[in-house]
């Protein structure tokens, strides 16, 4: 065994057994290559990397293989979810040679750890113009031993290139523009006007296939529906969601999405399912639902959030990472069926769940079948001759039956480390669907993953904290977006619960992040912290892409933190990291979706809305249980002069609801439909 038997992470596990001499990423790897004068191969995957497992196979299990990568390279494996920041900037090498990249990511750099080439999966002979592993091992090594001049020349290229990318979407002066020139609803017409063109009309969501389910830019037509009542943005969220729910990406048994559709129209998913796309889902379906009360909507939140309950929550309260496409080495074996199978296990009912989900002899995919739904339930009961009612009881009943069957196979493996970023949108997901739904054990959910968060993931002397977490160790230092999710999710926990230590704590993570992340200069902050010391250079987590970025996400949490806590420093620092990036955001949105969300709520600004009185927290629930999406809220029993929108303010016998904008309140209401009245009022409906 290789010394990845000492780690946690279950993907460096995986190659524990490997005959490879694999290092995990730590100062040990990087002596003995400066010692030794030798190359590094990083190799980089994730554990439910289908290519991945491919490539360990065919190459890292090979005797031969591995023996000539322990002559002439130390190899260092890295787990992306757990060192992001590896990733990133070995990512961007990866694009920079060949123009892509992707997982596996094989990344060979000098011993200090400059990247001199990169490329993705390598097969075990050569094939489609491609070179074969031990081909490719060949020629690096005969190129670092013979030609190193050339090697070092293309590193510091490579280096160079990285270390300047943040800048290309960065506005020099921009700082010094005025912010009611910036932030216009002008602007956020034409965000909106950009994604409207890359909008599928005929099968929902972006683009063609592969179709990833482009939540962040979904949440921002929603949005501008809401302020500019843009009838079409809210059509194609509704349109999209509906089509994922009822789509293959959605698992119709037992609840939960899939990563990514192989397939335009939402059919074949990659089967693996990813902690971070299910918070992200479940708080757009949420945010939806709150809007316009569709059943469906409340299924699919209700069925996802029970299969994270019941295969992805830890008994501490943390929640895992993911679960593989692969059981039994076969992607989705798990989840489909040959429609004699679900004849056998049915007997009368299989014909109505078949006619319903889509089972067919010879299968919808490779023989099988995904189950998926073509329409809605009204629409098919009235097919069979059924009352809505009836039609839902039995299938109900026939999902049941082939759930508890499926239960019996082999199951996909698990991720079961624990990282805070995602944690911390899956608590927020919780949140949502508290406000959104009312159901008291979704707000117990997300305030015991937030407690066993703060006190697992802490890193000696408050506020630092470490990134990931399994078998009760935590390591490697917490990264930008690990406090950002954090500090959201602290922000959206108080927006129900209404404690103000929240708040509290939520600030001196920001403090935190000020202080050892911040670049004063273009005002945002950096990945890692000024304390981590094992990376070749520190980078800007800039673009939305699956998950959030920590600075978009930052932008959101300072802003908020600033009416809550009256911190005019924290609101105008949101307001320059918004400055720099504001022209990338108009022209790339897709790319920048969080950010535009922020560019939206400068053109028309938040509502501050404070209750005062007895049945503060009732009127709270009631109001949270609405869309209102640049919604600001505090309730107390009485008036309190440490928060802004709390102080001065009396009940005058009843609960009272005020309404501002920025610090400037309205004559005070007493129902809930009277504040959302003024709220309406305030926006360009």
């Amino acid at each position: 065994m290789n010394r990845l038997q000492h780690e946690t992470s279950p993907y460096l596990l995986q190659h524990a057994h490997n005959p490879v001499d694999w290092y995990a990423w730590k100062p040990e790897a990087f002596e003995r290559a400066k010692a030794e004068d030798k190359p590094i191969l990083v190799s980089i995957g994730y554990s439910t990397c289908h290519w991945c497992h491919v490539m360990e196979r065919e190459s890292f299990e090979d005797e031969q293989v591995a023996a000539f990568m322990n002559e002439h390279f130390i190899n260092i494996k890295v787990d992306r979810e757990e060192r992001p920041d590896v990733d990133q900037i070995y990512m961007e090498a990866c694009q920079a040679i060949s123009g892509s990249g992707g997982w596996p990511l094989n990344c060979f750099l000098t011993p200090d750890g400059r990247p001199f080439f990169a490329g993705t999966y390598y097969p075990p002979q050569s094939a489609h113009n491609r070179p074969s592993w031990p081909q490719l091992l060949q020629y690096i090594s005969e190129a670092f031993q013979t030609r190193r001049s050339e090697v070092e020349g293309q590193a510091n290229q490579l280096t160079e290139a990285i270390s300047k990318s943040d800048s290309v979407f960065l506005e020099k002066d921009a700082l010094r523009a005025p912010q009611e020139e910036l932030f216009t609803p002008e602007v956020a017409a034409n965000i909106y006007n950009a994604l409207k063109q890359q909008a599928d009309t005929r099968h929902g969501g972006f683009g063609g296939a592969p179709k990833f389910p482009a939540v962040m830019s979904l949440r921002y037509l929603l949005d501008y529906h809401f302020f500019t009542g843009e009838q079409e943005a809210l059509d194609h969220v509704e349109f999209s969601l509906k089509k994922m729910i009822m789509g293959g990406i959605y698992d119709q048994l037992g609840g939960g999405f899939a990563r990514y559709s192989t397939t335009r129209d939402w059919l074949v998913p990659h089967f693996e399912k990813m902690l971070y796309d299910n918070a992200l889902l479940v708080g757009l379906m949420a945010d939806v639902y709150r809007l316009k009360q569709d059943p469906l909507y409340k299924e699919a939140i209700e069925e996802t959030l029970a299969f994270i309950e019941r295969e992805m929550t830890s008994p501490e309260g943390g929640f895992y990472s993911a679960l593989d496409a692969d059981s039994e080495g076969v992607e989705g074996k798990f989840y489909v069926w040959k429609k004699e199978e679900a004849d056998e296990i049915l007997g009368d009912a299989a014909p109505l769940f078949n006619a319903c989900y889509g089972v067919r002899e010879g299968g919808n995919w490779e023989g099988v079948n995904i189950l998926n739904r073509r329409q809605s339930l009204a629409g098919f009961a009235e097919e069979q001759g059924l009352s809505e009612a009836e039609a839902r009881a039995a299938l109900s009943d026939a999902r049941l039956r082939l759930f508890t069957e499926r239960a019996k196979r082999v199951r996909p493996g698990l991720d079961d480390k624990i990282l805070l970023s995602w944690n911390a949108l899956m608590a927020t997901a919780y949140c949502k669907a508290y406000a959104a739904l009312g159901e008291p054990g979704y707000r117990e959910a997300a305030r015991r993953n937030i407690n066993f968060l703060v006190e697992k993931f802490r890193a000696g002397p408050e506020p630092a904290l470490l990134h990931t977490y399994k078998e009760g160790e935590a390591q490697y230092d917490a990264f930008l977006e690990d406090y950002a999710l954090l500090i959201e999710a602290l922000i959206e926990l108080f927006t129900i619960d209404q404690d103000t230590a929240l708040l509290q704590r939520a600030a001196k993570y920001a403090g935190h992040l000020i202080e050892h992340f911040l670049d004063p200069d273009s005002k945002l902050f950096y990945f890692t912290g000024a304390q981590q010391q094992d990376l070749i250079l520190r980078r800007k987590d800039l673009y939305d892409s699956a998950m959030p970025s920590g600075n978009s996400t930052m932008v959101h949490n300072l802003h908020r933190l600033g009416i809550l806590l009256g911190r005019s420093d924290l609101a105008a620092l949101s307001v320059d990291m918004l400055r720099g990036v504001k022209h990338s955001v108009e022209r790339y949105p897709s790319s920048f979706a969080r950010w535009a969300r922020a560019i939206l709520y400068r053109a028309y600004p938040a509502h501050e809305v404070a209750i005062i009185g007895q049945n503060a927290d009732g009127k709270a629930g009631a109001l949270n249980a609405a869309f209102v999406p640049n919604m600001v809220l505090m309730a107390a029993v009485a008036a309190d002069e440490q928060y802004p929108l709390l102080a001065g303010k009396g009940a005058g016998g009843d609960t009272n609801i005020y309404v501002c904008r920025e610090y400037a309140c309205r004559q005070p209401v007493k129902t809930v439909e009277e504040a959302l009245e003024q709220m309406r009022e305030g926006v360009d409906v």
